[in-house]
């Protein structure tokens, strides 16, 4: 058994708000036995995993840390929805903050990716997108730690390494992404020219957003590095 399923075993139960007592009777074993697995000093059967699914309405791929969709099933493209889809997740009650913010941080993104993909360099947009998710997943660590009562069992490394290794790991993605770009002739990135005038042009929509995250962005940097 790996080491993903004891946590994980962990984490439903706790997402489900029952004992270890009220889990082993539903599973049909001890509490004991429920206990050495959830610690990984034992390891289970088939059965066991196929009953622990049905009781949690997982799948056993999600179970074993093989997939992080509960169904077990990869994402692909046409799985992701679109990021201005309709639907509660898109829809944010009280301050007009975060829907303002997230439009400019959607926006620009359109037009990296865009950029990126006029590169038609894999390694770029790898390095990039690497840079990117990590961001994200370290601010979602921050929110996500806020209420105690939320299960540190969702990740996999824990809270008092994540934040520097991700750090580093973004620190190595900027500068792989640096040196992809420089082994390529100069000439190969004409098609990156960019100015405002050809953002205003080519991004009518979006260009407004990416200037005022640029001007946003370095006035932090300004202020956090008392810059005048």
């Amino acid at each position: 058994m790996n080491s993903d399923f004891p946590r994980i075993l962990t984490l439903l139960r706790k997402e489900k708000g029952i004992s270890q007592k009220e889990a082993a009777s539903h599973l049909g074993i001890s509490q004991a036995l429920l206990s050495h697995y959830e610690k990984g000093i034992r390891e289970c059967g088939l059965d066991f995993l196929v009953r622990c699914g049905d009781f949690y309405g997982v799948s056993v791929d999600y179970l074993l840390g093989r997939s992080p969709e509960r169904s077990g099933g990869k994402i692909t493209v046409e799985d992701i929805p679109e990021p201005d889809a309709a639907g509660k997740e898109n829809a944010f009650s009280g301050s007009v903050l975060p829907v303002l913010n997230k439009k400019l941080i959607a926006n620009s993104l359109n037009i990296l990716f865009d950029l990126l993909s006029r590169t038609g360099n894999d390694k770029l947009v790898t390095e990039v997108s690497s840079f990117l998710m990590l961001s994200v997943y370290r601010m979602f660590r921050v929110v996500y730690a806020i209420n105690p009562k939320n299960q540190s069992g969702m990740f996999t490394i824990p809270e008092t390494l994540a934040k520097n290794y991700a750090a580093a790991v973004m620190q190595i993605s900027e500068a792989n992404a640096t040196q992809v770009a420089s082994e390529q002739p100069a000439a190969e990135w004409d098609k990156l020219y960019i100015s405002t005038e050809t953002l205003a042009k080519e991004y009518p929509l979006f260009s407004t957003s990416l200037l005022n995250l640029i001007s946003n962005s370095e006035k932090f940097i300004g202020a956090g590095c008392n810059i005048k």
